[in-house]
């Protein structure tokens, strides 16, 4: 059994956590924190994490990135691994979430869905097949409300993409005037935002005379929290390091 708290449990994908949880056999969600503490949802909600008394092997962060320096704290002072599944992190953050992968097993992935990570698979494969013939243009959509953009899911992809390349390529993101001609050095990655789409990305590779695109569709933000009870389960008991999705697909 996985002891799991959710950090941001009262937020939309908090809440998709805590009930594919309750239907697990396998994970026992026994608390929550969340900046909303007192509303009801069945566990114990702490307004930060210095409440928590609760054992925990796993924290699963679908709060913010501005709340991330709290949720690594906690899950040293815990002994616990951490999943973080909030966007937009800085520079500086991502270089807070190495260093304290040195101490506790973190998790990260841009996309805790199967199939997207799946496509990241195929999108390497397909850069190394195809090679400079073909040109590779993403095109992500989200919902209207999304903060960050390109979304880093579209990132993740293109750095797949570009592995095949040796880190050669350069990203381009959007295109506006007179730009003249695309460089075969270039990928591209333009963000759509509308409604209240999931999630859609889609990798063109675009040949003479032929296309081939690769894509995925998120129907339901449960397909996330799906991934992130998987995460939990593979990530209990792991020592210090950093793991995505890719090692849980392993």
């Amino acid at each position: 059994m996985v002891d799991i708290l959710i950090s941001g449990i009262l937020g939309h994908m908090g809440r998709n956590v805590l009930e594919l949880a309750r239907a697990d056999e396998e994970v026992n969600p026994v608390c929550g924190v969340d900046l909303k503490a007192g509303e009801a949802c069945g566990v114990p909600v702490y307004a930060g994490f210095d409440g928590v008394r609760e054992h925990v092997d796993v924290v699963i962060d679908f709060s913010s990135a501005a709340n991330l320096s709290n949720v690594l704290a906690f899950a040293e002072r815990a002994g616990a691994a951490v999943i973080l599944a909030a966007t937009g992190y800085t520079e500086a953050q991502l270089c807070e979430i190495a260093e304290a992968s040195k101490r506790v097993p973190v998790f990260k992935t841009a996309n805790l869905s199967v199939g997207i990570n799946l496509l990241q698979k195929l999108v390497k494969e397909a850069a190394a097949f195809l090679g400079e013939a073909f040109d590779i243009e993403i095109v992500e959509k989200h919902h209207n409300l999304k903060k960050d953009a390109p979304s880093g899911t579209a990132l993740m992809l293109a750095e797949s993409a570009d592995e095949a390349f040796a880190g050669t390529k350069e990203f381009v993101y959007g295109r506006h005037g007179m730009v003249g001609a695309r460089e075969k050095r270039e990928i591209g990655i333009h963000a759509v935002r509308g409604g209240t789409i999931v999630g859609e990305h889609e990798v063109m590779f675009a040949g003479e005379d032929e296309i081939l695109t690769l894509s995925h569709s998120a129907r339901s933000k449960k397909v996330f929290a799906a991934g992130a009870i998987a995460a939990a389960k593979f990530m209990k008991g792991k020592p210090a390091g950093r793991y995505d999705m890719q090692d849980v697909l392993r």
